[in-house]
């Protein structure tokens, strides 16, 4: 079976949270903006000077410990998207960054092949979020 046409790239990456604003403030501190309120569909958009775009869904049922995420902290191991990386221009600028804004490192930085450093955080409802400084040459 052959493809007649291609994915050239991802538009946006969707992420169900519980509190709006404290995720639209998160997500903010991270060097997103707010472009597109969307109050009919609960949701609004949220893009990065480089273009990348992350769409904030407000109907996440809060859930105790904040921080839990089902498909990263629970057994049995369920398919799903575990986690959202992101490409950095300075690790050390990052951890500089976390330090500076009280945002705790869930692991790393660790080194992952031969091409990458990995930092983990989680946003305010425990979404995964990795961070990679590449080494490209």
């Amino acid at each position: 079976m052959s493809v007649h046409f291609r994915v050239t790239k991802v538009e946006h990456v969707g992420i169900r949270v519980s509190d709006p604003e404290e995720s639209v403030r998160f997500y903010q501190l991270l060097g997103f903006k707010e472009v597109v309120h969307l109050p009919d569909h609960q949701a609004c958009e949220l893009t990065n000077t480089d273009g990348i775009t992350v769409n904030l869904i407000f109907n996440g049922e809060a859930h105790n410990p904040k921080i839990y995420n089902p498909l990263q902290d629970a057994q049995p191991k369920r398919p799903g998207i575990t986690h959202i990386a992101f490409v950095i221009d300075s690790m050390p600028q990052f951890l500089e960054f976390c330090a500076s804004n009280n945002i705790a490192i869930t692991e790393g930085p660790i080194r992952i092949g031969e091409r990458r450093v990995a930092c983990f955080i989680r946003d305010p409802d425990g979404v995964v979020l990795e961070f990679n400084a590449l080494n490209t040459q």
